[in-house]
């Protein structure tokens, strides 16, 4: 059938086939909650968060532990709840929203930003698996490099179909990955005398609360600012606010809490490891490949929106493979060694961007966007990213939990300017309108 004349580009099937990286998503491609849910279960499943959790693990008493993650972990679902109920709303990704916060040229920025964030953490991810498996299956090291090769171009396959392959994978690994983790805490719970035992383990190391909070919620961060990628499919607000709940609030709980879990019993934070200590080797592996599968895809997926963002280009698959190349020659090259640092660093500078973005659509635009593909809009939106400056700043700064503080300071920061701004200009016209 050929398309109408005057039909929106993005009405043509070829962009259904990319996932609209730069229109909104039209009703009827809509997805349930339960559809989004096992996509962004999947995400949350992730190693460097139960690492997080490990930390938290050995720093706190049991009880006092719990606490810490479930106001982590709850701080964090909201956070990226407040933007997945803005892309219901709206039909738009984090890339395209930052467009009427910073600019046309200005939300390249967040696009950067985001991007590199993401493929950061795509490059460790295709490493992290081509040495673990070399590791517990005594394979010769000469094998890491083309192992990395053949994950990083591996795992981006469910992320090049798109919507309908992350869904795919997540049907079966997010089961899969729940019962092996109930297999393996039930281990675990035996192993330290059960409740009793648990509640009688002393800490080993120091760490403030506030500190512990920042590490659960800014570890992942970035994977939250940008959950928009598939909230943006929500049927409604409500079904988006429930999906990324379940997910960044018992998703990402359940992962800390795994991590911290096993650096109690087992000094251990990685499921992994405390899979092969409990003599699970063979299920450690297929945990550790679903794992990361079920995050690199969306990883790599999410860097590919940002970057058609950046590049204003349609050609979203394209842009996978070109993601998954660069993941891929970072994790040969050994970068993944020193970028953890700066990607935990980037939690910072991220999550303001998001509470600029909150600021401006219910107080700048007043929850009714124009339409992104025929709006006018300036090069760069100062007062966005003027807040955006001001949030990082005072971020960086705080001695309190950094993400959060940059989020509410961002997003304050904004409102105060838009209100400023709009006093002034009446102002302007009261004083022309008496001459």
């Amino acid at each position: 059938m050929t398309a109408h004349p005057n039909a929106h580009p993005d009405s043509h099937p070829i962009a259904q086939e990319q996932d609209y990286p730069l229109s909104p998503v039209p009703m009827d491609q809509r997805k349930s909650v339960w559809s989004m849910g096992l996509i962004l279960l999947g995400f949350t499943f992730f190693t460097a968060t139960m690492w997080a959790g490990g930390s938290v693990g050995v720093s706190f008493d049991f009880t006092t532990m719990l606490l810490v993650l479930a106001v982590g972990n709850l701080l964090l679902g909201l956070y990226a709840a407040a933007l997945g109920y803005i892309a219901a709303k709206t039909g738009l990704n984090t890339a395209l929203m930052s467009r009427f916060t910073f600019g046309e040229l200005g939300s390249k920025l967040s696009d950067v930003i985001l991007g590199f964030t993401q493929i950061g953490w795509y490059a460790w991810g295709t490493a992290t698996m081509a040495i673990l498996l070399v590791k517990l299956t005594g394979l010769p090291e000469s094998l890491t490099t083309p192992l990395m090769v053949l994950f990083g171009f591996g795992f981006c396959v469910t992320a090049f179909i798109g919507y309908r392959g992350l869904e795919w994978l997540s049907r079966i690994a997010v089961p899969a990955m729940i019962i092996l983790v109930a297999v393996s805490m039930s281990i675990a719970t035996d192993a330290a005398g059960g409740l009793s035992g648990l509640l009688a383990i002393t800490p080993t190391d120091d760490m403030t609360v506030a500190a512990a909070i920042t590490l659960v919620f800014g570890t992942f961060v970035s994977g939250g600012t940008q959950a928009t990628n598939w909230t943006r499919f929500a049927k409604s607000g409500r079904t988006a606010v429930i999906a990324t709940l379940l997910a960044f609030f018992l998703g990402n709980g359940l992962m800390t809490l795994i991590g911290a879990f096993g650096a109690l019993v087992y000094q251990q934070a990685d499921i992994v490891d405390i899979m092969v200590a409990q003599g699970l080797a063979t299920l450690g592996i297929l945990m550790l490949f679903l794992n990361l599968w079920t995050t690199q895809d969306n990883t790599v997926y999410n860097f590919a929106v940002a970057g058609c963002n950046l590049l204003r280009t349609r050609r979203r698959k394209m842009v996978t493979f070109a993601g998954a190349a660069i993941g891929t020659l970072l994790a040969v090259m050994g970068m993944y060694e020193w970028l953890i640092p700066f990607l935990v660093l980037l939690g910072t500078f991220i999550p303001p961007i998001g509470g600029v973005i909150m600021a401006s659509y219910f107080v700048g635009y007043r929850q009714r966007y124009p339409d992104v593909t025929t709006a006018t809009l300036p090069a760069f939106n100062a007062p966005g990213l003027a807040a955006y400056v001001i949030g990082s700043a005072v971020a960086y700064t705080s001695p309190w939990i950094a993400p959060i503080v940059g989020v509410l300071v961002a997003a304050t920061a904004y409102s105060a300017i838009l209100v400023v701004s709009q006093a002034v200009r009446e102002r302007r016209a009261q004083v022309l309108g008496a001459l």
